[in-house]
């Protein structure tokens, strides 16, 4: 069980997250949704290590994490994504990555000049486990291509692909459908639900589009104000009218929500 408890984090005066509570179960893809300044990314932040809470814990597989580092989460397997894809722009998408897994032999200057048949051992290794990567995303026809040269869609692809290289246990999307046609965003859905499925990987994402929530997740969680508003199936989510509220203000039917395939996140 990945849980946060009793979260809370203020800015001066300012409570943006407000005293929370939610299970992110194993094996599950988990949806967490709200409007503008609900208190998702500040949250996400918190979990990964970004910002330390003013109070509260967190718990990956039942080991308390508050307060460690992203680089120290990163080692237990906890990653996350981010809204604007942070690709390294002048390196081809095979070199993106291959420069994930960390501390490689060839990093330190002594091994490169003494021991360097393990080095290229490694780094072969590495460069086949890319390759697995960039066959099972479909990336095959842009492996050499400049990771700066790709569409929105691909660059989340290849943020996804990082994830693979490392032994992940639970994964932060934030808004992975940001900027991405309709036809990739299938892709990307495609490529998650694979990974959770076969794979086992938990992931947790932000999202703004309702139609892809709905595909995706279960549970889905809707955050307003700083706290957590509504839980449930994707279904029940939309038709809480706590949730309409907060979305498109009061007097709204459950329809008017439904109907709109993409929301503020």
């Amino acid at each position: 069980m990945n849980r946060v408890e009793n979260i809370s984090k203020y800015f001066g005066g300012l409570k943006a997250v407000d005293n929370v509570s939610i299970n992110i179960d194993k094996g599950s893809i988990t949806g967490l949704i709200g409007p503008n300044g609900a208190g998702k990314t500040t949250l996400f932040n918190i979990i990964a290590g970004l910002y330390t809470p003013s109070a509260g814990r967190v718990f990956l597989d039942g080991e308390e994490i508050t307060g460690l580092k992203p680089h120290q989460l990163f080692k237990k397997g906890l990653l996350r994504t981010f809204q604007i894809a942070h690709e390294f722009s002048r390196l081809s998408v095979t070199e993106n990555l291959m420069m994930v897994p960390g501390g490689q032999s060839g990093e330190n200057l002594v091994n490169a000049w003494f021991r360097r048949a393990e080095v290229e051992q490694e780094e072969q290794a590495i460069h086949d486990k890319a390759m697995e990567v960039i066959d099972f995303l479909n990336l095959d026809h842009i492996a050499n291509e400049l990771a700066g040269n790709l569409s929105g869609g691909q660059k989340k692809l290849l943020e996804l692909g990082r994830t693979m290289m490392v032994d992940a246990r639970v994964v932060f999307l934030d808004e992975v459908g940001a900027g991405v046609n309709r036809t990739l965003l299938r892709e990307v859905g495609d490529a998650i639900i694979k990974l959770n499925q076969d794979q086992g990987y938990t992931f947790c994402m932000i999202e703004h589009d309702m139609e892809f929530i709905g595909r995706m997740c279960d549970p889905v969680i809707c955050m307003a104000e700083g706290a957590v508003l509504a839980e449930g199936t994707a279904e029940q989510v939309q038709n809480n009218e706590d949730v309409i509220e907060a979305y498109l203000g009061r007097g709204l039917k459950n329809k008017d929500l439904a109907a709109r395939s993409k929301v503020q996140a």
